[in-house]
């Protein structure tokens, strides 16, 4: 009889010998388990694996707040008496150039921090990584709270970038790794909440200081950072790790002790569970060699890497942008600054809400069907918008609370300052959270964490050149498209969602290992949810003979 050699974390523990066709029966039925577990018995086995994720998840609320920290800046007049530069007007402000290159500094940091993590989680695992960049976090916020200039703050930018970009893959991966089919799509897109969370946050913070005139108007919301670093370490540090590393890393003890806390249940349950952990890697053993960067682009891991990359692009593809500027809208139509910053909250709000929604509507559609619509929908809210920019009305002269003046045609910057609230309710009941899903549950469990690396690090790059487009689309001094800007964007949701139709598969109730299969099929993205699937009746499970785990 074949058998599966499990050695026991140290050298001198005793090695227990498992058939395949034993372990093959333990991880058929933790399979089955999953498939039938309902979402009340999911919350009753794994609260504590949902409780882990919520910390995990935390760290994102850090680049949510950052994200809206340095772009509320350029409004700020203290901000630019300190770092701007003197205008024909009298006044100081930060050329578009350097608002560009702040802007965009943090993101080529993300970069640097995303892939830095593809290697180094797969080395030390989860926990001690985004320990490490919280760590660092705390020494980088002495760059930007004592910067004596613009060109400090840009070091001070790109260097917190990198932290951030660790969070971004750490705290996705982690969430859909502990948890079973049932909570998978509420972890994962808890991220986006968290994200959410930051922005309300950074939001309020700005909007309590923006009468302030001194220094301390930008440097408490800097000082304010310090606040999450100390005791996420300490909650990350007892936390548990990921049993599928520790599987991955053939430290089955460990891996087994750390399923015990994150899972209520009989032991039975723990080692059917690693079991299928143990048999979905050895399928993708014999699938595919190799967990570097270029294994992404492999096989049939290229057809994953694909997915994941352009369903996180669609994010930056499909107006969302847009959304940040809708205080730009808004003082336009004349509302005082401090009222556009109060837009700018509900904003996040309608946000938050959204995400709830999500949950709701991906358990009735499921993630193919929500993100596909939403991306039609998105598409239908900027035509509007961009013909909204085309009705005729009378301008009216607006003094600006610079004591500027400039002409605006209120009706229609109204109404598209309120087409943009839709735009962001809509995004964030389907493509913002459902996304957080989706590039999680497509790549395979060996490369999950380069995968959503190269998916983050794209959306980045389109970050950076929205970074630079959208300010030349809205500024009356470029190309001045305002409102107009929506059929292009527009345009490019349509086409988003024309990918989406052909490629984007429905992962929803299928298992890591199902996924596997269905991919190494070949099958089309429109028969994923309706295939029949039987992973442990195929030729390439009779072939996962003998797998030795190792110390």
């Amino acid at each position: 009889m074949e058998t599966t050699k499990i050695e026991a974390q140290g050298g001198n523990a005793p090695v227990a010998v498992v058939s395949v066709e034993a372990q093959l029966a333990e991880a058929q039925a933790a399979t089955a388990k999953e498939h039938s577990m309902s979402l009340w018995r999911g919350i009753m086995t794994y609260p504590k694996a949902i409780g882990w994720s919520v910390v995990f998840s935390t760290a994102i609320i850090m680049e949510g707040y950052d994200v809206v920290l340095m772009g509320s800046f350029f409004a700020y007049p203290a901000f630019n008496d300190r770092y701007g530069d003197l205008q024909p007007d009298g006044t100081k402000a930060l050329t578009a150039a350097w608002q560009a290159g702040l802007t965009n500094a943090m993101y080529c940091g993300q970069i640097m921090g995303l892939l830095a993590t593809g290697t180094v989680s797969e080395r030390f695992g989860y926990r001690k990584t985004i320990i490490g960049a919280l760590t660092s976090v705390i020494a980088f916020i002495f760059i930007l709270f004592f910067a004596p200039n613009k060109q400090t703050l840009i070091v001070g930018e790109i260097f917190m970038g990198v932290p951030l970009g660790v969070f971004q893959t750490i705290t996705v991966t982690y969430a859909s790794e502990i948890c079973p089919i049932v909570l998978r799509a509420y972890l994962t897109t808890y991220v986006n909440i968290c994200w959410i969370f930051g922005q309300i946050i950074g939001a309020g913070v700005l909007r309590g200081l923006l009468n302030r005139t001194d220094e301390w108007a930008y440097r408490i919301p800097f000082a304010i950072q310090w606040v999450w670093p100390v005791p996420l370490i300490v909650a990350i540090f007892m936390a548990p790790e990921s049993p599928w590393w520790l599987v991955r890393k053939s430290r089955i003890e460990e891996a087994t002790e750390s399923l015990r806390r994150l899972a209520n249940g009989p032991e039975q349950d723990l080692s059917e569970t690693i079991s299928m952990m143990v048999h979905t890697i050895a399928l993708e053993d014999q699938l595919c060699e190799g967990t570097t960067y270029w294994s992404c682009f492999t096989g049939t891991n290229l057809r994953q890497t694909e997915i994941s990359c352009l369903t996180w692009a669609v994010q930056n593809l499909c107006g969302a942008g847009l959304m940040a500027y809708s205080t730009y809208f808004y003082e336009n139509a004349g509302l005082p600054t401090d009222k556009a910053f109060d837009m700018s909250l509900a904003l996040y709000a309608i946000g938050f809400f959204g995400t709830l929604f999500s949950w709701v509507f991906m358990s009735q559609f499921g993630r193919r069907t929500l993100y596909m619509g939403g991306l039609f929908a998105l598409c239908v809210i900027l035509l509007i918008v961009g013909f909204i920019s085309l009705a005729p009305g009378a301008s009216t002269i607006i003094t600006k609370p610079d004591g500027s003046t400039q002409s605006a045609n209120i009706g229609t910057a109204w109404a598209t300052g309120s087409m943009l609230l839709v735009l962001a309710f809509v995004y964030d009941c389907t493509v913002g959270p459902v996304c957080y899903s989706l590039v999680s549950e497509i790549p395979s469990t060996r490369l999950r964490n380069k995968t959503v690396v190269l998916a983050r690090s794209l959306y980045n790059i389109i970050g950076i050149i929205n970074g630079i487009i959208i300010p030349y689309m809205l500024n009356p001094t470029a190309w001045n498209w305002a409102g107009k800007a929506g059929f292009f964007w527009g345009g490019m949701c349509f086409l988003s969602a024309l990918w989406t139709f052909f490629r984007l598969p429905e992962p929803r109730g299928r298992t890591f290992s199902e996924l596997d299969y269905l991919f190494e099929r070949g099958v089309s993205a429109r028969k994923f949810s309706s295939t029949p699937v039987d992973v442990f009746g195929n030729e390439l499970e009779k072939s996962a003979a003998v797998i030795e785990h190792k110390d």
